[in-house]
């Protein structure tokens, strides 16, 4: 029998196959605005990830293992992907408690995300191919190890394309470049036009966070009529060098940058938010990252990827030293800003068509990790990739829900076992892209 993630593996670890099977409509690509007839009734019509670089500990956030503190000390056995070099089973210092109506259990670190327990579809039972981060993070963006298919951004920007013919279908926030780079944003073999927009938010001022949107001498009639006149020389250019697509993405990419010059100046400027929303978020790099998402969903754009990085920290939630110090921190200001993404999507009336992910590549493990001085004053934990969580919100997802499980110790996925892949092909069903008929 074929399962299911065998099914992606052969059609190309999740999409390799999505133009084969209604990604073009009679008349070629699906263009910005466009409709496409849906291979099952879609739920969801745009996707914001929440994306934690590094990778969190489960166990001390919404995998609760209290047999780790009844065998604290101990060495784990078995046959580890890595030997343990730190002071052995290491339990969370962290409270858990249930919350909502449906009991969802959740770590003391997010107090805020809490309230949102009965939208929550809490997935413990993730596990992917490896716990190396570059190979993790391709994988989690691709479905696949290696830099050489697009990623989901781009797939879903290229199956179902724009609901604003004015911005990009696939936006990327990132206030810094992390490992691996663009090719966690790329458009691979498809189309130029379906990589993703990369906006450096470390300065959410709208001039810092899209270049170039006012020119300084030409009015916008001006503009509109050196456009008229590219576009014929593009044009006469085009004839003469027939199915380029590397010069058809160019061109497309300068027509978009000009309509997005009176559109991005309002979508991308968070400034005119009232008051009490930006408070509901915070002030910090990624809170602010959080409102823009919304404000970009709000005006059609597809995909959003949002990163939780630095430039100074490429990896910041990848506590191989002082995890829980470092989870306090991290935890905290994750819980208020995707808790405040929530409640926003949901008094707009968002939230139920916006599939919200949050998670990291992999998890971490369940035993400690020695500090750089070969010390345990301040254990960390190390990559893991047998067993981790990854939380799901809205877009038709079932919330108050605990799906899946770990092993006692949290080291193994063991009940419904979910694999990146099934995860991607959960995303597309929700989007209305049946991976059945991928093949």
């Amino acid at each position: 029998m074929l399962t299911r993630r065998r099914m992606l593996q052969a059609a190309g670890a999740g999409f390799g196959a999505l133009g084969l099977a209604g990604a073009f409509n009679d008349a070629g690509l699906l263009a910005a605005g466009s409709t496409r007839t849906f291979d099952v009734a879609p739920r969801a019509k745009r996707v914001i990830f929440l994306f934690m670089n590094g990778a969190p500990s489960h166990v001390d956030t919404f995998d609760p293992k209290p047999m780790l503190a009844q065998h604290a000390g101990e060495q784990p056995s078995g046959d580890l992907y890595r030997k343990t070099k730190g002071s052995g089973y290491m339990p969370s210092p962290f409270q858990f408690a249930p919350h909502g109506e449906s009991g969802v259990v959740m770590s003391e670190l997010f107090p805020h995300l809490a309230r949102h327990a009965d939208d929550l579809c809490v997935i413990r039972s993730m596990h992917t191919d490896v716990p190396n981060h570059e190979p993790g993070l391709i994988l989690m963006h691709s479905g696949h190890q290696q830099p050489t298919r697009p990623s989901l951004g781009s797939w879903c920007s290229y199956g179902l394309g724009s609901e604003n013919k004015n911005l990009p279908a696939f936006v990327v926030l990132c206030p810094g470049l992390p490992v691996v780079g663009p090719q966690l944003w790329s458009n691979a073999f498809l189309p130029g036009e379906h990589q993703g927009m990369s906006v450096d938010t470390n300065d959410t001022q709208v001039d810092k966070l899209v270049t170039n949107l006012t020119h300084p001498r030409w009015t916008s009639s001006e503009q509109q009529r050196q456009r008229e006149l590219l576009s014929k020389l593009n044009d006469l250019h085009r004839q003469e060098r027939p199915h380029e697509a590397a010069l058809d993405a160019q061109i497309g990419a300068l027509e978009l940058a000009f309509r997005m010059q009176v559109e991005a100046s309002d979508a991308f400027d968070i400034s005119r938010e009232p008051r009490h929303v930006q408070e509901l978020y915070g002030d910090t790099v990624f809170s602010r990252s959080c409102l823009l998402a919304r404000r970009l969903v709000e005006r059609g754009v597809r995909f959003v990827q949002v990163y939780y990085i630095s430039k100074k920290d490429k990896q910041p939630w990848d506590t191989h030293a002082d995890n829980d110090n470092r989870h306090r921190t991290l935890c905290a200001d994750s819980d208020r800003a995707t808790a405040a993404l929530l409640a926003d999507l949901k008094s707009r009336g968002l939230l139920d068509d916006t599939l919200v992910i949050w998670g990291g590549e992999f998890g971490r493990t369940p035993y400690s990790q020695e500090d750089k001085e070969k010390k345990n004053s301040k254990p960390g934990r190390d990559h893991h990739h047998t067993g981790f969580t990854t939380l799901l919100a809205g877009g038709g997802v079932k919330g108050g829900l605990m799906y899946g499980a770990t092993d006692e110790f949290g080291m193994n996925a063991i009940e419904n076992r979910v694999h990146v892949h099934d995860l991607h092909a959960t995303v597309l069903h929700l989007l209305g892209l049946d991976h059945e008929r991928l093949t």
